[in-house]
């Protein structure tokens, strides 16, 4: 457990300084102190790797997420504010806003990523299912939006052409008629 926290933990710090192409795993394991077996066999691979590395500098910006998910009355609403504070999320995060800035092919947003945050989006989606019912039905749809969405909103943001508050008014306009209603 100890070497893995090391090996995020220097994952993480060069994703930061110097971007994804920095990250190796022969450049982990050295700055992590470890071989490079180690990190293979923790890991798998560099995508494993960095996918871990980023799900984890994520799972610091939930309870924020889950604050200003709790104060939703509608499931529009839940979809909008989840869309907003994940983007503040990525915008606060050094290595979630390093997101914006790799070089080459995306280490992130390889082929099995979607499949890889499906359960992510599933399980910040369920506390709407238990206030909403009515959304249950449809949750697979909302969960896709949800997810899509919110690749769009990351990977394309342009903070002079939308500000939260615009980007919630532009949401709610286009989600609002797709929502299953309370």
């Amino acid at each position: 457990m100890r070497s893995r926290t090391k090996v995020l933990d220097a994952t993480l710090a060069l994703i930061t300084h110097e971007g994804f192409d920095a990250v190796t795993i022969a450049g982990v394991a050295k700055a992590a102190g470890v071989s490079r077996q180690t990190v293979y066999s923790i890991f798998g691979s560099r995508e494993d790797l960095v996918s871990q590395a980023v799900a984890s500098a994520a799972l610091g910006g939930l309870d924020d997420i889950r604050t200003r998910l709790a104060g939703t009355t509608t499931p529009c609403e839940y979809v909008v504010e989840l869309l907003v504070a994940g983007r503040m999320a990525v915008r606060s995060n050094p290595v979630l806003s390093a997101l914006h800035r790799s070089g080459r092919e995306h280490p992130f947003f390889d082929r099995g990523m979607v499949s890889r945050a499906k359960p992510v989006v599933h399980q910040l989606l369920t506390p709407m299912t238990d206030r909403h019912p009515e959304v249950i039905p449809f949750f697979d749809d909302i969960a896709d939006l949800t997810l899509f969405l919110g690749l769009s909103v990351v990977l394309f943001d342009d903070p002079q052409m939308h500000s939260d508050d615009e980007l919630r008014r532009f949401l709610t306009r286009w989600l609002g008629p797709a929502m299953p209603k309370p």
